[in-house]
């Protein structure tokens, strides 16, 4: 998939504000400083566009990607983010709900989990989460590079035995360094937005 153009769109928090054009959706969720910001400018080809911050839980927004013209990439606030209020998280995990249960033009979700580390409770309350909502995820190991390729089994079959994925989801290994992941992530959108196969 080349990449011509990305902007911002449209950075919301609430479902007045979210973009108006009908264009496909992928959602974009994990716990903070799990490496999201990095995954999305991997996958939109940009260095710097999505700002990586060294201060977990920084978004604050639904941050509305729009890329090709064709599709947008959403970033929402990181969950399981200690530091935040407990309001804060309140409202975090409301304006996410919204979304979910709002939001037509959500194609699937891509969540994030570290590779490096077992599925926390967090990642099995979100991943349950999206699922009671019916929506399809694509389960993204982050920071592969990380680990030594002969581990490389262990690591994935930790997450394995603690995320159950149902019948259509699937488990991608990924690492914004060494671009593992990255075209399988493209071509999975590249299917859903234009129709086309691999």
């Amino acid at each position: 998939m080349k990449i011509n153009n990305v902007e911002l769109s449209n950075v919301a928090v609430r479902r007045s504000q979210y973009p108006t054009d009908g264009k496909p959706e992928f959602l974009l969720i994990g716990r903070s400083n799990v490496g999201k910001s990095s995954f999305t400018n991997s996958i939109m080809e940009r260095r710097n566009f999505a700002r990586i911050s060294g201060k977990p839980g920084k978004t604050q927004t639904i941050n509305f990607y729009k890329v090709n013209d064709a599709f947008y990439l959403v970033d929402v606030p990181g969950y399981g983010y200690a530091s935040a209020s407990r309001s804060k998280q309140k409202k975090f995990g409301m304006m996410i709900e919204e979304y979910l249960s709002e939001r037509k033009e959500l194609n699937q979700v891509f969540m994030l989990v570290d590779f490096r580390h077992k599925p926390s409770e967090d990642d099995l309350l979100m991943y349950n989460f999206l699922k009671f909502h019916g929506v399809k995820v694509t389960l993204i190991a982050t920071k592969v590079d990380k680990v030594g390729s002969t581990q490389r089994e262990k690591y994935k079959k930790q997450i394995t035995d603690n995320i159950d994925l149902a019948i259509g989801d699937e488990l991608v290994l990924f690492s914004s360094k060494t671009k593992l992941g990255k075209k399988e992530i493209q071509n999975i959108i590249e299917k859903e937005v234009y129709g086309l196969q691999d």
